[in-house]
């Protein structure tokens, strides 16, 4: 599995938004152990404040560039699977506030301090700059953000979208294909979409909730993001549940 060079270096990818590309991590598959690529976004708020999405492993060349665009003041794990880098973030900003799908108060394998569950609207720091919305599943919760000024959708695990290109092994590409998470057609892979499917109406419900911010962007911590016509790929990926 090949990365996106290069690595731990913010990307601008739209008005006050970035994206930071990093390492391999491997997640485990039954017996195997499986490469992913890691993705976080960067976003600066109208009081210089930077919201900090799905941090990935810390590096110290990147804390650098972090530090030199503005104080981290939001931490997000968006879901039930994104959050093993929290707490060494947390540990590099005490000061930040913690922002969590709220299953990881009880279910983290890696705990961390979570100041605000993600689980009900109120409101937060980030308000009129960035919406969201959560969408519940039987075993992943995902919050879904919006960012207003670069228009982009932000996810973590309801698009994923490797490319053919960068999956060096043949059979791993083959599985990802049968699963569905395959560029130009990448989509949430089968078996975590099943698992929405008990919930199926309320999924239904917040995709279209998110569907309507009508995207430019939809950046995802897997594959290769939609830098245009985000609202219509969209509406392609979840076209199981819409």
């Amino acid at each position: 599995m090949q990365t996106y060079e290069p690595l731990n270096t913010l990307k601008p990818f739209g008005e006050g938004l970035w994206i930071v590309d990093g390492p391999l991590i491997r997640m485990d598959l039954g017996p195997f152990k499986v490469p992913f690529p890691t993705r976080m976004c960067v976003a600066r708020l109208a009081d210089g404040g930077l919201w900090v999405h799905s941090p990935i492993a810390p590096d110290e060349g990147l804390f650098e560039q972090i530090d030199a665009l503005g104080p981290v003041a939001h931490l997000v794990a968006p879901n039930s699977i994104h959050y093993w880098y929290m707490a060494d973030w947390l540990a590099r900003y005490p000061e930040a506030r913690s922002h969590a799908v709220a299953d990881l108060v009880t279910c983290a394998k890696r705990p961390f301090r979570i100041d605000d569950p993600l689980d009900e609207p109120r409101p937060r720091a980030w308000d009129g700059e960035i919406d969201w919305l959560l969408v519940p599943g039987t075993k992943v919760n995902e919050a879904v953000f919006f960012h207003r000024a670069s228009r982009t959708v932000l996810l973590a695990d309801l698009i994923e979208n490797f490319e053919g290109r960068k999956v060096d092994n043949p059979l791993l590409r083959v599985l990802i294909r049968l699963a569905g998470g395959m560029d130009p057609d990448g989509k949430v892979p089968i078996d975590l979409r099943l698992t929405f499917w008990p919930k199926r109406a309320d999924v239904r419900r917040r995709i279209a909730q998110a569907v309507a911010w009508e995207p430019e962007r939809v950046v995802m911590a897997h594959g290769r993001p939609y830098e245009a016509n985000g609202a219509d790929e969209m509406r392609r990926a979840f076209r199981w549940a819409l």
